[in-house]
C-alpha cells in the first residue's frame, strides 16, 4: 500500500495544474511575482534550475485588471527602444491600459521571468482575461485558485453599524484626541 501512495504523490508532483489568480484590486507587481514563481515551477519541492522536471508546464489564468496606483497611471512611463534612430517610444501606463487592459501585467510578468530560452514558452502558458468571464474550456481545466496577496479593502457602505460603533473615534468635536 505504501508504494501506491508514494506513486500518487509523485504523480501529483509532476502533474500539470491550472491555477486561477484573481487580480482585482491587487498591485501588478505582486501578481507578476506570483505568476513568475508558478510559471518557473519554484513552488514545487523538486525545483532545480538546471533540470527539465522543474518545468512542469503549469498554466496560469489571471482574471480582472490589476489595480494601478494613481501615481503610476499619471506619472508612470514605459519606454521602448530598438536601437535605431527614431525608434524610441514613450507611453504612459494609462495609455497602455486603455489600449490593452492586460498589457501592464503581461509586461511585468515578462520582466520577472528569467532571461533565457524558456521565457517565451512560459509566457505562452499565461492567460490573461480583463473580466471575470472565462471560456468554458478554461473553466473545465481549472484545478486550484490561488489566494490574493493583499486583502481587498471594504467600502464604507459595506461596514455594519456595530463595526462603525466599535471603531475608535480619534477626533472629538473639540479638536483633541478622545474616546
Amino acid at each position: 500500500m505504501s508504494s501506491f501512495s508514494r506513486s500518487a504523490q509523485q504523480w501529483a508532483t509532476f502533474a500539470r495544474s491550472w491555477f486561477l489568480i484573481d487580480a482585482r484590486m491587487q498591485p501588478p507587481g505582486k501578481i507578476a511575482t506570483m505568476c513568475s514563481v508558478r510559471l518557473q515551477g519554484k513552488h514545487k519541492p523538486i525545483y532545480h534550475a538546471l533540470s527539465e522536471s522543474a518545468l512542469v508546464h503549469h498554466i496560469l489564468v489571471v482574471t480582472n485588471d490589476a489595480e494601478h496606483s494613481p501615481n503610476s497611471v499619471s506619472n508612470g512611463f514605459l519606454f521602448f527602444s530598438f536601437s535605431y534612430p527614431g525608434s524610441f517610444k514613450q507611453v504612459t501606463a494609462a495609455q497602455l491600459h486603455h489600449k490593452d487592459p492586460t498589457a501592464i501585467v503581461k509586461l511585468a510578468v515578462y520582466g520577472m521571468l528569467p532571461k533565457n530560452l524558456h521565457r517565451r514558452t512560459m509566457m505562452q502558458r499565461l492567460h490573461l482575461f480583463p473580466e471575470d468571464v472565462l471560456p468554458d474550456d478554461v473553466l473545465a481545466n481549472l484545478t486550484e485558485e490561488l489566494p490574493q496577496p493583499r486583502e481587498i479593502p471594504r467600502k464604507l457602505s459595506e461596514y455594519t453599524q456595530e463595526e462603525m460603533d466599535a471603531f475608535p473615534r480619534l477626533w472629538t468635536p473639540y479638536g483633541s484626541f478622545g474616546v
